[in-house]
């Protein structure tokens, strides 16, 4: 498995990639969560399983086996917010919940087809109190399919506070159950988009 350094190392050599202007499109990198990502990774079958990410996806695709080269290729050519590689059974979204309901789907073929897969769907805090999320987590565990929803708790959503916008009173916890795994993270090192020196939109 790739180490929690070698994930950092990545999001390093992205970030300078596009400080130096060599990436002509957004990217959301991560920073902080790679002890928490490595341990839920120990659960996923890396052959089998589906990896379902938002637009900050770069240290699930490294985790589920997409060799850096290739992923550092597809970042250069702007498809960091957008990757999906069926190859590897990833796929992303940079619609905000939108990947929610299209693993829900892939793990409602999964329980139809008989297959033994999962699915591990990947989602922030303030995506994970909007009603896609909400209907895609209800409709899961109503026919019991086979998926984990990963919620990232940052407390963010760009720079809003996401407990203010909600009205939410209680702190966010960290827990597990069969569908769900919540944990926080902080990302002191890069911005909500971009790596801190440069402008992209």
């Amino acid at each position: 498995m790739v180490t929690k350094q070698e994930l950092i190392d990545f999001e390093t050599d992205i970030a300078n990639e596009f400080d130096s202007a060599h990436i002509r499109a957004p990217i959301h990198l991560y920073n902080g969560v790679e002890e928490q990502m490595i341990k839920v990774f120990e659960k996923v079958d890396i052959k089998n399983d589906w990896v379902c990410a938002t637009w900050r996806n770069h240290y699930q695709c490294l985790l589920k086996g997409v060799p850096k080269e290739l992923l550092k290729q597809k970042i250069l050519n702007g498809k960091s917010m957008v990757m999906s590689l069926p190859e590897y059974k990833i796929y992303c979204s940079s619609i905000v919940g939108g990947i929610a309901p299209i693993a829900a789907g892939i793990a409602w073929a999964i329980k139809l087809k008989k297959e033994k897969s999962h699915v591990w769907c990947w989602v922030g805090d303030m995506a994970s109190e909007t009603g896609v999320f909400y209907e895609a987590l209800k409709y899961s565990k109503n026919f019991d399919l086979p998926i984990t929803y990963i919620v990232e708790i940052n407390e963010v959503s760009v720079l809003t506070p996401t407990r203010k916008v909600w009205g939410i009173e209680s702190e966010y916890s960290e827990f597990e159950n069969k569908y769900i795994i919540q944990y926080k993270y902080i990302n002191k090192k890069y911005p909500h988009a971009g790596a801190g020196k440069r402008v992209q939109f």
